[in-house]
């Protein structure tokens, strides 16, 4: 009886370092210049709407993102592609 109780004991403090150390790593970053490339390969101008839409895919409103790229006139797809590409860490 009293191995389990060490060995849950044990577990338990592993996870509560672990998850402490998730908290305390710094966040990702997000990754503008990829979006803003997507939309500039699929041949939009990278004018301040287009930065705009992807900041916006950046703070996690990827339906506003994807809205503001397709009325720069990016593609519906490229568009996804590229707001999706905004909330991932740079490469």
């Amino acid at each position: 009886m009293h191995t389990s109780t060490r060995t849950a004991a044990a577990l338990t403090g592993l996870v509560l370092a672990l998850g402490g150390a998730a908290l305390a790593a710094p966040a990702a970053r997000a990754d503008i210049p990829a979006c803003t490339q997507m939309a500039a390969q699929a041949g939009a101008s990278v004018t301040d709407a287009v930065t705009s839409a992807c900041h916006r895919g950046v703070s996690g409103d990827l339906q506003g993102c994807v809205s503001g790229l397709t009325e720069a006139g990016v593609p519906g797809g490229a568009a996804n592609g590229a707001c999706r590409a905004a909330a991932l860490e740079p490469r």
